[in-house]
């Protein structure tokens, strides 16, 4: 049986290429608990695709 909690899985997705109008999307899967944060995470990731660490925000 699976262990019941507050860990959820969140897509992290980047700003600032969605706003440089470029092909693709840099996206990041991760866990967060709920009770802990419940806003919006915000973390500095890697983007593959800018070829630089970039602002990418929770998304859904």
């Amino acid at each position: 049986m699976a262990k019941k909690g507050n860990r959820i899985q969140v897509i992290l997705e980047c700003t600032e290429h969605k706003a440089s109008g470029l092909a693709g999307t840099s996206r990041y899967i991760t866990t967060k608990n709920k009770k802990n944060t419940p806003d919006r995470m915000e973390l500095k990731k890697f983007n593959p695709i800018m070829k630089k660490m970039t602002v990418h925000k929770e998304i859904k």
